[in-house]
């Protein structure tokens, strides 16, 4: 007999997909229908928790009405389970950072098309007025065909090109450090070049094998981010040609009056350059296949949120 302890709301959880520091993603499906769906849920420890919940629902207010191949579907926003929980589009891929833990090299035949997708999918989002503000190989989604989807949409915003720009209203920082633009950094708004500088730095990384900037200290990070000279992706792959390395470097420019107007533009100079000298080589195994570390279902489990028709269910 399944336990109660598998359901929530009308989904029966099948397997645990990934966690992370808040939530749990796991793959359920709808009992009615026996449609396959992928559930974003709040662990027990912050279920609660005010600016989580606010997280969550700021997602779904971004993504409800996002229809487009490369971005994650988001169905609904549900409070059943006395937590809230995302039902999303369920796509069974590893994430870009999970496979660039092999190195670059399993990417390589792939980078073409994963590059080219990812711009159709920002540039989506960029026309429907938002923008990102997360964009990191751990919010990329990639099967083995080099299919990409974007997901998590947790600190996107609206895109600001206007004079509130110039007025110099200041922002709370947040993002990923490693790839974060400089105006991000700086707590200015936001329009979509800056997406177009942490998209650079994810293209540089997974040609490269690492990202554009490292430090010892989070503030040491920033502050190359803010003032240090671009590097050249050719010193970490020798195989990258030099106008695909000088395009990411444009991409990175300080000033976002310096780089592509727009992802639409990132993606017309992609397709009119190679990226590599010499065509790489298909990789000898699927992505699918990579050893991504153990993940136990029964302690996820426990960390769902119990809600009190639990015991009347288990009578059942």
């Amino acid at each position: 007999m399944t336990k109660a302890r598998d359901f929530v709301g009308p989904y029966r959880l099948a397997r645990l997909i990934r966690t992370g520091h808040s939530c749990y993603v796991w793959e359920a499906v709808k009992e009615a229908t026996k449609e396959r769906f992928a559930l974003k849920m709040l662990r027990s420890d912050v279920a609660k928790d005010r600016d989580e919940i606010k997280h969550l629902k700021h997602e779904w207010e971004v993504a409800k009405d996002l229809h487009h191949p490369n971005v994650i579907r988001i169905y609904d926003f549900l409070t059943e389970y006395h937590s809230p929980f995302l039902v999303l589009e369920l796509f069974s891929a590893l994430n870009l950072k999970q496979v660039l833990r092999e190195g670059p090299e399993p990417l390589a035949y792939l980078a073409e098309k994963i590059i080219q997708q990812s711009c159709h999918g920002l540039h989506y989002l960029h026309q429907r007025g938002w923008v990102h503000c997360d964009i990191k190989p751990d919010n990329m989604l990639v099967d083995d065909d080099g299919n990409v989807k974007v997901i998590d949409f947790t600190i996107s915003q609206r895109s600001k090109r206007n004079l509130l720009s110039f007025l110099g209203f200041k922002q709370p920082i947040r993002g990923t450090r490693s790839y974060m633009s400089p105006e991000q950094i700086r707590g200015e708004t936001l329009d979509g070049r800056s997406d177009i500088y942490s998209f650079a730095c994810v293209i540089f990384e997974l040609l490269g094998g690492r990202p554009p900037f490292t430090g010892s200290s989070p503030n040491e990070l920033l502050e190359k981010h803010l003032r240090s000279s671009v590097p050249t992706v050719m010193v970490h792959n020798k195989d990258v040609t030099k106008e695909c390395a000088d395009l990411i470097r444009r991409m990175m420019g300080k000033k976002r009056e310096t780089r592509p107007e727009s992802m639409w533009e990132v993606l017309q100079e992609f397709r009119n350059i190679q990226i590599f000298s010499k065509k790489p080589q298909p990789p000898e195994f699927k992505l699918s296949q990579l050893d991504t570390g153990p993940v136990t279902d029964a302690d996820a489990l426990k960390q769902l949120p119990r809600a009190e028709s639990d015991q009347d269910r288990d009578k059942d």
